[in-house]
């Protein structure tokens, strides 16, 4: 059996290290450490994935904006989702991204952007992001920026360039 929750302060070391494992090196991991200390990270979207007592997985959602020429709408990042290789393409990743948008939507958000893969977040309701008028600061394949809206229509009023939070400006 497997349980989804947020994280908790113990387990920012499991957290690393499945970040780490999952990724091949420390730069996901690092991420979500960088982020964890900034001002707008919620806690309730960072969840983890426990089987048999042991931390396998881990995804984060974290504040964004959407800037355009006359307005600024809040949004989320996807990023990072890590599971343990081990656990890997069993079903972990997928439960992770079903409730973390559950949560996403609960606490009241409404547009969810991710860079990944692009045969596996369409599945969640992931569609092109270019093609809804967003744009990212660094290059990206279009295939693989995608968008999300948790609340219908809320993309009509939200086009523009994604601002991110200055710790991914080092994944870049």
């Amino acid at each position: 059996m497997m349980i989804i929750r947020p994280e908790k302060k113990k387990d920012y070391t499991a957290i690393y290290k499945v970040n780490e494992l999952a990724f091949g090196g420390r730069a996901e991991a690092d991420l979500v450490d960088d982020l964890r200390k900034t001002d707008g990270f919620i806690p309730e979207l960072s969840l983890v994935a426990i089987h048999n007592q042991e931390l396998i997985g881990h995804i984060l959602f974290s504040p964004i904006a959407i800037k355009s020429k006359k307005s600024v709408t809040s949004a989320l990042a996807l990023a990072p989702m890590a599971v343990h290789p081990e656990f890997q393409n069993k079903g972990v990743g997928s439960k992770l991204a079903v409730r973390g948008l559950e949560d996403c939507r609960r606490l009241g958000h409404s547009i969810v952007v991710v860079i990944g893969h692009p045969g596996y977040y369409p599945r969640f309701g992931f569609l092109p992001a270019r093609d809804r008028g967003l744009n990212v600061p660094f290059p990206v394949p279009d295939e693989a920026f995608m968008v999300m809206e948790l609340v219908p229509g809320a993309l009509k009023a939200a086009q523009g360039e994604i601002i991110y939070p200055p710790p991914f400006q080092k994944m870049s």
